[in-house]
């Protein structure tokens, strides 16, 4: 790979994190989905949130992960001939992704933590997780809990739609801007390297 193709590629590690988020939030809709309206019986709906609540938690540690990565290493830049108002737009749905892996799992944590059954949360069945030590600090727990709730649910379809938004935005720039973007973040030596030749049609 030439140096300067290198330099428009995330690292290995950011695109690892990228994809092992994006797995792990594509799982976490199909069980909330599944959840709230598949109708299932208490005993079956009782493992699924246990790994709703684990795969929440892992996103959330990813995530830290994540921002840590991209505040000591440099992205890649935007494409040369991206309009001001794009990177504006794209900074801004980037920030409002990122809030939002922070924000839901932190609200489902808080609804669990609240949650008058107590119910434990172990990870994956094997590392016991603690509640958030929220009900003494508050005057209303229950209320506070129905708050987390409805703003864990609405957040949930707001990040489904940015995430639409999201890859309509990398299949736009690979189909018809055709300017690499898209096999920055894809995993693979020789992925990167079928970028030069789209940039330089353009």
């Amino acid at each position: 790979m030439a140096p300067d193709a290198a330099a428009r590629r995330y690292s290995a590690v950011a695109i690892l994190l990228h994809w092992a988020s994006a797995l792990g939030v594509l799982a976490l809709i199909g069980m909330g989905l599944t959840m709230t309206h598949a109708g299932l019986s208490p005993m079956r709906l009782f493992p699924l949130y246990q790994w709703h609540k684990s795969v929440g938690i892992t996103v959330l540690i990813l995530t830290g992960l994540r921002l840590a990565w991209r505040l000591t290493h440099r992205p890649p830049p935007h494409p040369a001939g991206m309009p001001a108002r794009e990177r504006r737009a794209a900074g801004a749905a980037h920030g409002a992704l990122y809030g939002l892996l922070i924000g839901l799992p932190l609200t489902g944590w808080a609804v669990v933590s609240l949650s008058p059954f107590n119910i434990p949360t172990v990870l994956y069945g094997l590392v016991p997780w603690p509640h958030l030590p929220l009900a003494p600090l508050l005057a209303d727990p229950a209320g506070a809990e129905g708050l987390f709730k409805a703003v864990h649910a609405y957040g949930a379809w707001f990040l489904t739609a940015l995430l639409v938004l999201h890859v309509a935005a990398a299949l736009r720039h690979h189909l018809i801007l055709r300017d690499g973007v898209l096999w920055r973040m894809l995993p693979g030596r020789r992925m990167a390297t079928l970028s030069e030749p789209l940039e330089s049609t353009r």
